[in-house]
C-alpha cells in the first residue's frame, strides 16, 4: 500500500480551473446595476439635503417670528405700565407715554421693513387701496382718496393690507 503522501507530494494542489471570460451582456449588465446603485445613493442623498434645508428654513423662519415677538413684548411691557397708572392725575404727561410707546411700536415696524401707505390727497390705486365708499366732493378730483379710514401697510416693498379709504367723486 503506498502511503498518500507519496501520492500527492507536499505543497501542491491540484490545477485551479480558472473563470471564463464575461461575455459583453454580462459586462453590460455590471455596468447597469452600478449605474442603478449610483442613481439610489444619489436620490437618497439628494432627498435627504431637501429634507435638511427644509428644517434649516423653518428653523430659520421660526427664530425671526422668536425675535420680533420679543422685540413686540417690550412693547407690550409698556402699555401694561401705562394702564397701572392714573390718566386722571397728569393727562398730558400720561398721553405723552402713550405717545411715547406708539413711536416705539412704530419704530419696530419700521426695523421689520413695514411702512404705512400715505392714502390721503394720492390717486386711487387698486392695487394699495380698499375703497369703502365714494362721496360727492366738489374742489376735488375725480378718485383722489379724500380720508383713510384704516391704514394701509406694506413690507419690503410688498402689500401688507390695503389701506381703507374714502374716494372722490367728481
Amino acid at each position: 500500500m503506498a502511503d498518500e503522501d507519496t501520492m500527492n507530494p507536499a505543497g501542491t494542489e491540484p490545477p485551479a480551473t480558472e473563470a471564463p471570460e464575461p461575455s459583453g451582456l454580462e459586462i453590460v449588465k455590471r455596468e447597469r446595476d452600478d449605474y442603478y446603485d449610483r442613481l439610489l445613493r444619489k436620490t437618497a442623498e439628494f432627498d435627504n439635503y431637501r429634507k435638511r434645508v427644509e428644517r434649516e428654513r423653518r428653523a430659520h423662519a421660526e427664530q425671526a417670528v422668536t425675535d420680533l415677538l420679543r422685540e413686540l413684548l417690550l412693547v407690550v411691557d409698556d402699555f401694561d405700565r401705562a394702564l397701572t397708572v392714573d390718566a386722571e392725575e397728569n393727562p398730558a404727561a400720561y398721553r405723552k407715554g402713550v405717545e411715547l410707546i406708539h413711536a416705539k411700536l412704530h419704530d419696530l415696524l419700521r426695523k421689520q421693513g413695514v411702512r404705512a401707505i400715505e392714502a390721503v390727497g394720492e390717486d386711487f390705486d387698486p392695487n394699495l387701496h380698499q375703497a369703502v365708499t365714494h362721496e360727492d366732493s366738489p374742489g376735488r378730483r375725480e378718485g383722489e382718496v379724500i380720508e383713510e379710514l384704516r391704514r394701509g401697510y406694506t413690507i419690503n416693498d410688498r402689500l401688507l393690507r390695503p389701506a381703507m379709504v374714502k374716494v372722490a367723486k367728481a
